[in-house]
């Protein structure tokens, strides 16, 4: 059973969340808290959620506070935000604190289950709502600095590459394939590219090549 959590500080909601997960096969909800801070105080070391769900506006800590806590302490447990909000700088801020997926509240319990097991499956979750209003904001802003500039002429043709292959669904394991390299030579290109352009995730891989379009959408 892959565990999961739910931050909401409405009730209806958490209980609506966890009647539906506990009927997909192979997950089970084991914690439900009302903001960030109650879900720090309910974590059980012999027993970690693999996943969270994590709404933004709660009393206390919020989502963005609460995926920043997550990521810093405890980086093995994947986030996926459900929100009613779908301004992009909420999205877009969502995504920067640790989000690997980002779900409204009226999605359909068949996104819900897809979601799930594409963020376990893949690490990250690009939906409509994703490509509807961020990566065309993404897209539209391309490089503005020399920074910038001088970060994609210093990538290896192999690097640009492999930044292509992560803007598709394929899980790591399926980019060595379609590299024909190791999935240790994989690992090296991410955290070589961690490094070289100051991000902590796949999503600001993807942000940074979209942005400076290595990867066309």
């Amino acid at each position: 059973m892959i565990p999961i959590a739910i931050v909401d500080d409405h009730i209806l909601i958490r209980y609506a969340l966890a009647k539906h997960i506990n009927t997909f096969s192979g997950y089970q909800v084991i914690l439900e808290a009302n903001n960030g801070k109650h879900f720090i105080s309910q974590l059980n070391t012999r027993q970690f959620p693999a996943l969270v769900l994590l709404d933004i506006h709660m009393p206390e800590m919020n989502g963005f506070e609460t995926a920043i806590w997550i990521s810093r302490h405890h980086p093995q447990i994947k986030i996926i935000a459900v929100s009613m909000v779908t301004d992009e700088t909420a999205i877009i801020r969502m995504l920067r604190s640790g989000a690997r997926g980002y779900l409204t509240k009226d999605a359909e319990p068949e996104e819900l289950q897809l979601a799930l097991q594409t963020v376990i499956d893949k690490g990250i979750y690009m939906n409509r709502l994703l490509y509807t209003h961020v990566m065309p904001t993404i897209y539209h802003n391309p490089v503005q600095t020399e920074e910038g500039y001088l970060k994609v002429i210093t990538l290896s043709k192999r690097e640009k590459e492999f930044l292509q292959w992560l803007c598709t669904d394929k899980a790591y394991k399926e980019i060595a394939v379609a590299m024909c390299v190791s999935i240790r030579t994989v690992d090296g290109y991410r955290d070589s590219l961690f490094e070289k352009l100051k991000v902590a995730s796949r999503i600001g891989l993807v942000t940074f090549a979209i942005r400076n379009q290595i990867v066309q959408i």
